[in-house]
């Protein structure tokens, strides 16, 4: 018996979903009932009558399927695979920051764990942080955690000032603006989509700064047909079975991070 008959066997004999973020290997989204970004991966799972959930991605993805799934059990093919980003903070950490903003909500990006998430006010996605940052009112200060550049993306867009906790993804903050503008010379008609993740030197190169499941629905609906992508490449199989034949270029080839970024590399931020 194959490695996939198992797999699909035991799905059976066990009534198992997977569920498979779209940076995983093009192997394992393939042999997913389930593709897409971490959140949106676990409000799926919660509609569908599966006793366990198998979720291919990092730690603190598991940890939401799990708050949204209470009574099922939720698995990991990795244990140890984590997020380098939602590590940069702790329940501790953000208590400390708190108590030095007495009153200020806490907007937690979605990519923490679940103890930072408990210290929080409201959570968000990428897609959707502008929007929970403009739901909280005027409210004279706002603590965002734990992404800087998703935070500066807000800002800019919102034109208001937020309290920034110093952390970042490792993977596109190595994404270089001479990177960007190398391809964009090699690649005159293509129109460059970058996650929000990025720094704001690179969101400021691009045509189109994105999450992740906005930049699938793009390429389902533009007319354009050349891309180059700024994040984690493992979306390209996602991208290209969405609009087969379209030219997709990774921007995963960059320079070293500067010195004083280097003691947060190691991981990729969403696989193992």
């Amino acid at each position: 018996m194959t490695v996939l008959e198992t797999i699909q066997r035991l799905r059976r004999e066990r009534n198992a979903v997977i569920l498979c973020h779209t940076y995983q290997r093009p192997e394992i989204q393939d042999i997913a009932d389930f593709v897409g970004d971490s959140y949106g991966l676990s409000r799926q799972a919660a509609g569908i009558q599966a006793e366990l959930i198998v979720f291919c991605g990092v730690r603190f993805m598991a940890e939401t399927a799990a708050v949204l799934n209470p009574g099922r059990t939720v698995v990991m093919p990795d244990e140890t695979a984590g997020c380098p980003m939602a590590d940069m903070i702790t329940a501790a950490q953000l208590r400390e920051l708190k108590a030095q903003h007495p009153g200020a909500p806490v907007v937690c990006y979605v990519n923490t764990t679940a103890e930072v998430k408990a210290e929080s006010t409201i959570c968000c996605t990428s897609s959707n942080a502008a929007k929970i940052v403009t739901s909280l009112g005027d409210v004279p200060e706002i603590i965002f955690v734990p992404d800087k550049f998703l935070g500066r993306f807000v800002e800019r867009k919102l034109n208001r000032k937020l309290i920034l906790w110093d952390g970042f993804c490792p993977t596109h903050a190595m994404i270089r603006p001479e990177m960007v503008l190398k391809m964009k010379r090699e690649h005159p008609a293509a129109q460059v989509m970058v996650h929000p993740e990025c720094t704001p030197e690179i969101q400021d190169l691009a045509d189109h700064v994105l999450s992740t499941g906005q930049m699938c629905d793009l390429v389902k609906t533009t007319a354009c047909r050349e891309f180059i992508v700024g994040t984690e490449d493992g979306i390209l199989h996602t991208l290209r079975k969405n609009r087969a034949g379209d030219h997709l270029h990774s921007s995963q080839s960059v320079p070293a991070l500067p010195e004083h970024e280097e003691n947060h590399l190691g991981k990729s931020c969403c696989r193992p």
